[in-house]
């Protein structure tokens, strides 16, 4: 069964680059498109617990790397980084509220924006933080946020099948014998 959902987690991490940089191009606003890889990977971070927060972010950085990436690594770096924080908060609060994911979303993606900005901008000599802060980092993180909703409830409901289907075959192994 834990291949089955790693399989599952892959199939969902490439269905959120596909739309992220498919669909949510055309539904851009001002240039902004919703983050879905961060949503992923903070969902599965602070469902599964640091492990999966940290593989999960760790694969979708990569895979953004690999296609739009400058630096072989920094994005898998700064997913792997915020998925191990949300895994943190796993075993604080109750999966089923969609504020405490809202709210990691939302810090996820500051944090997120701010390392784009100090390792991709600032380090070239544009200082302008308040700029990109205004521009890009506040809004993309409103979108973000606003896109949590919907798929963080699709997300958490696919976990809860995953889990019952474990249960469930776990249960049937131990009935066997």
């Amino acid at each position: 069964m834990k291949i089955k959902r790693t399989v599952l987690y892959i199939l969902v991490i490439l269905a959120c680059f596909i739309l992220q940089t498919t669909v949510f191009q055309t539904l851009a606003i001002g240039s902004i498109v919703p983050n879905l890889l961060l949503i992923a990977t903070i969902s599965f971070g602070f469902m599964r617990g640091k492990i999966t927060g940290i593989w999960t972010g760790f694969l979708c950085g990569i895979l953004k790397d690999l296609f739009y990436g400058n630096l072989l690594g920094f994005y898998a770096l700064v997913y792997l980084c915020i998925g191990y924080g949300a895994g943190c908060c796993t075993k604080i609060f109750y999966d089923e509220e969609i504020r405490v994911p809202m709210f990691l979303v939302a810090v996820g993606d500051l944090i997120y924006g701010l390392a784009v900005y100090g390792f991709q901008f600032l380090m070239r000599g544009r200082i302008e933080i308040f700029f990109y802060l205004r521009r890009i980092i506040i809004p993309e993180a409103i979108y973000t946020v606003l896109i949590t909703v919907v798929l963080y409830k699709l997300l958490f409901i696919l976990n809860k099948k995953l889990t019952e289907l474990e249960m469930k075959e776990r249960d049937s192994f131990w009935l066997r014998k």
